[in-house]
């Protein structure tokens, strides 16, 4: 009797220690697995952080605001041509590119110039080179496109806004040392003294940068630099993926997952299909070159180029998801559609997908948001050309908003471009989050209806 209490003491003890050390294995690891989350958004809250402290300035650029004087004795050129009777619309039009062409030849340089003298204290000593160096050298274009739609402006002064230089905005806003030497700084001395007066009396205020949306890349005035161009080329690429890549990969998906007979055929193809999956972007950027550059001719540096090689990045991942829908439908769900009479292609169809219909949208919208953030692929096709224009058409040559950040991490202007690099990769991931939200959304409302 003693041996057999003392057996079920030994065995009660050791089911307590086995579940003691259960209990505390499951401690440690909802512990790890909690560490691990906390970690995760730790490191994601820091990236966004610092992403966001170095974007936000550049939102916001200085503006000189000028009483410029549309000045008779520079602005010689005479008046606007005017369409005479009899005259033909190609003579007149002939004449007008003739008096801007003119019009561009003029020194407009002077205008700013002498708009720049006039702001600044009586008696202030500036050269005409650091006197330029503080509007933009884009806005004298500015100046002469407002006169040329309106040449009435002939002899009146008018108050304008000018986009301050890079050089300025990077002074005013210390993002360069100020204690550095002459030698070692980007702006005269002159020049840094009229900009703090003029910072100081409101001539300067630092207003939103709409530039930074509807201007396109610059290298000859880097503050007028914007992301329009780049913007629409990212557009126009993901209308192709979504056009080339939903249907063609939901249907490959179907006829793989539905239809094929079972084969090594069909097994050799979804090897492949998983193992495309794995291939490195740039290798899609290879292919891309060597077919639809240099062997379809399609232009160089164009969306549709980027699109469809975006678009074969992105099949395998569809396809792979859409593949993963399917196979989740319950069995049960076919053999009653098949029960009721209806054939393969409706059961398929008219049963089986829609359910599946907010999973793949779900891969679909993962898919294209991967596309929307590559950049080794879109280099390799030369959208990293320099486009001074907002592209009308895909045909149109382009750069893409990843392309656009690596660009200008690598500008010189370090102490400019490092803040607009930001703000470009919060326009990136802000178009990330509407893409993603959409998909939560739509997702939500298909469920609902399922």
């Amino acid at each position: 009797m003693t041996s057999r209490t003392d057996g079920a003491t030994t065995t009660t003890a050791r089911v307590r220690a086995t579940l003691a050390r259960r209990h505390r294995g499951e401690a440690i690891f909802r512990g790890l697995g909690i560490l691990a989350v906390v970690l995760a958004l730790g490191f994601v809250a820091i990236l966004f952080t610092t992403i966001i402290s170095k974007g936000l300035p550049s939102f916001q650029q200085s503006r000189l605001h000028l009483e410029v004087f549309f000045d008779p004795a520079i602005i010689d050129e005479g008046p606007a041509p005017v369409h005479e009777p009899g005259q033909s619309d190609a003579d007149f039009r002939a004449a007008s590119l003739k008096w801007q062409r003119n019009l561009a030849m003029l020194n407009w340089n002077k205008i700013v110039e002498d708009a720049i003298r006039r702001a600044a204290p009586e008696g202030f000593d500036i050269d005409s080179r650091a006197a330029l160096s503080i509007p933009e050298t884009s806005e004298r274009h500015m100046l002469r496109e407002m006169f040329v739609q309106n040449p009435d402006l002939l002899g009146k002064t008018v108050e304008v806004s000018m986009l301050a230089s890079a050089n300025v905005d990077n002074w005013l806003k210390g993002t360069i040392d100020r204690s550095l030497g002459d030698a070692q700084q980007q702006l005269a001395a002159p020049a840094r003294e009229l900009a703090d007066l003029f910072a100081e009396n409101g001539t300067i205020t630092r207003d939103f940068a709409w530039s930074l949306f509807f201007n396109v890349d610059s290298r000859a005035a880097p503050a007028a630099a914007g992301l329009a161009g780049a913007f629409m080329g990212s557009v126009y690429m993901m209308l192709i993926v979504i056009v080339l890549a939903v249907p063609i990969g939901v249907a490959s998906a179907i006829y793989l997952e539905e239809f094929a007979p079972k084969s090594r055929l069909t097994d050799l193809i979804e090897v492949n299909i998983n193992n495309l999956a794995a291939v490195p972007s740039i290798v899609f950027g290879l292919l891309g070159a060597a077919v639809f550059i240099n062997t379809l001719h399609l232009p160089l540096s164009a969306p549709l180029a980027g699109g469809l090689v975006l678009t074969l990045m992105t099949l395998p991942t569809i396809i792979i998801a859409t593949r993963a829908a399917l196979k989740g439908v319950p069995p049960s769900l076919r053999q009653a559609a098949l029960g009721m009479g209806a054939s393969k292609t409706q059961m398929v169809f008219h049963h089986v997908l829609p359910v599946t219909f907010p999973s793949i949208l779900t891969a679909t919208i993962i898919g294209v948001a991967q596309a929307l953030g590559e950049t080794a692929p879109l280099l390799l096709i030369g959208m990293n050309a320099f486009v001074a224009a907002v592209p009308a058409t895909p045909l149109d040559q382009a750069t893409a908003l990843p392309v656009q950040i690596y660009l200008w991490q690598g500008n010189e202007n370090r102490n400019f471009f490092e803040a607009r690099t930001s703000a470009a990769i919060m326009v990136l991931l802000a178009l990330m989050i509407v893409l993603n939200a959409i998909a939560i959304f739509l997702r939500s409302r298909l469920e609902k209806r399922a």
